[in-house]
C-alpha cells in the first residue's frame, strides 16, 4: 500500500523561491521534504496551541468564573495599561 500521494501545489513566488534556495542550499533534498518539514512544524504549533488552550486558558477561565471578583474588564485593564505605559515613557526620559 502506497503511504504518498503525490499532489500538485501553487505558492506565491517569494515562497516558492525560499522552497528551492532551501533545497539548493543541501539542507533539504527535494522540495516535498521541506514542504513536509513546514508541515510538521505547523501540526506541531498548532499541538501546541491547543495544549495551551486545553491546560493555562481554560484553567484561568475556571478560576475567573469561580471568583468573578478577582477579573478587571477591558476599559479597566486598558486604562491600567495606558497609565503604566505613560510612566514607563515618563521614567525613561
Amino acid at each position: 500500500m502506497r503511504t504518498t500521494r503525490q499532489m500538485s501545489i501553487t505558492l506565491p513566488n517569494e515562497m516558492a523561491d525560499a522552497v528551492k534556495l532551501h533545497v539548493e542550499s543541501g539542507a533539504y533534498a527535494s522540495e516535498s521534504e521541506v514542504i513536509r518539514d513546514g508541515l510538521r512544524a505547523l501540526f506541531a504549533r498548532e499541538d501546541a496551541i491547543e495544549s495551551w488552550l486545553r491546560t493555562e486558558v481554560a484553567a484561568a477561565y475556571d478560576e475567573m468564573q469561580a471568583d468573578p471578583s478577582s477579573s478587571v474588564s477591558s476599559d479597566v485593564l486598558r486604562a491600567q495599561l495606558t497609565e503604566r505605559h505613560r510612566a514607563h515613557l515618563t521614567s525613561n526620559r
